[in-house]
């Protein structure tokens, strides 16, 4: 009588739920029908190709018919991954992708959060729509002009060098791009820079959702401009930045591509040398395909890993889930 009754229950809760999903279809069908090319475009673009991290797994060699030929080449297991371990490129690699992402999220995480903080405050309209106009800019630019910029300004003869020069803090110019070490500094100064400005319209948009009123009255209580932000603006968008910290810490391994190979040369290349181009040198250039997808594979498993450490970190401490 139970077994049946609860049988019975199911049917009653699927029907339900059935019935909510035609009510809900019959009121936001163009909703749906105006996300199902995005999640076309996901299936196709995100999904379907991960079949071919098994790439990572098989000795894989090229041939005119890719798709006979890739699920009958040798399986080696975990031997490409094994090699990239034992190989000494590992700790070199590893050192030079987390010193960048460790440079990059010291600068652009409280970057973007500042500069929308100052964007509130601004209140001059047409200064405050130039400054937002122009810190966006640097997003749309390609790396090629970026890194064009940096090197200009950071060679030998550089506006930077003068500078220094002209103020006595320097008596000869400095060789930026021929220190290894400081390469990882500037790499975390071009990336907050050339994304602190998109990275601030997140934060602008939870500034601006915060009721008007909570400052009126902590203006009539006697609050200041810097009591407001830390009292009212701060612990407010608190939850937009535990995500955007959870995302960062997700990405700490992608410490770039293009801007390490537009600004790196032979004299430094031992510590601009990250995964992505460590895996693009070895598995496009040098046709190790095989390796080049186990390089990439064993980035994106300790990404994943990465933000579920993060996920709960800050789970733990908001006391409550991000989602």
């Amino acid at each position: 009588m139970m077994a049946a009754k609860t049988s019975k229950e199911v049917r009653l809760a699927n029907g339900s739920a059935s019935a909510r999903f035609k009510r809900s279809w019959k009121r936001h069908k163009f909703l749906y029908l105006a996300a199902l090319p995005g999640v076309v475009w996901a299936i196709m673009f995100s999904y379907v190709p991960m079949y071919g991290l098994y790439m990572a797994f098989i000795n894989y060699r090229p041939s005119s018919d890719f798709f006979t030929a890739f699920f009958q080449q040798e399986f080696v297991g975990m031997s490409w991954f094994r090699y990239f371990f034992q190989t000494g490129d590992f700790a070199r690699i590893m050192r030079n992708t987390l010193a960048t992402s460790g440079f990059t999220l010291l600068f652009s995480f409280p970057a973007p959060i500042i500069l929308a903080i100052l964007f509130t405050e601004c209140r001059g309209v047409r200064f405050k729509k130039f400054a937002q106009t122009a810190s966006y800019l640097p997003f749309f630019i390609s790396w090629v002009i970026c890194a064009n910029i940096f090197l200009t300004m950071m060679s030998s003869e550089g506006v930077i060098n003068q500078m220094l020069q002209g103020l006595g803090i320097i008596e000869s110019p400095i060789l930026f791009f021929q220190n290894g070490p400081l390469f990882w500094v500037i790499m975390g100064i071009a990336n907050t820079w050339k994304g602190m400005g998109y990275g601030a319209i997140i934060y602008l948009s939870a500034i601006v959702s915060i009721d008007p009123e909570i400052y009126d009255s902590a203006a009539i209580d006697g609050a200041g401009r810097f009591q407001k932000i830390r009292y009212i603006t701060l612990p407010c968008i608190m939850p937009t930045v535990a995500v955007m910290f959870v995302l960062s810490i997700g990405g700490l391994l992608n410490a770039g591509f293009e801007q390490q190979l537009l600004m790196s040369n032979s004299t430094i290349v031992m510590y601009s040398d990250v995964i992505d181009t460590y895996a693009y040198r070895y598995g496009i250039g040098s046709g190790m395909y095989s390796y080049g997808t186990a390089v990439g594979f064993f980035k994106s498993v300790i990404n994943f890993g990465l933000v579920m450490c993060a996920n709960a970190f800050v789970t733990k401490i908001r006391g409550r889930t991000l989602i």
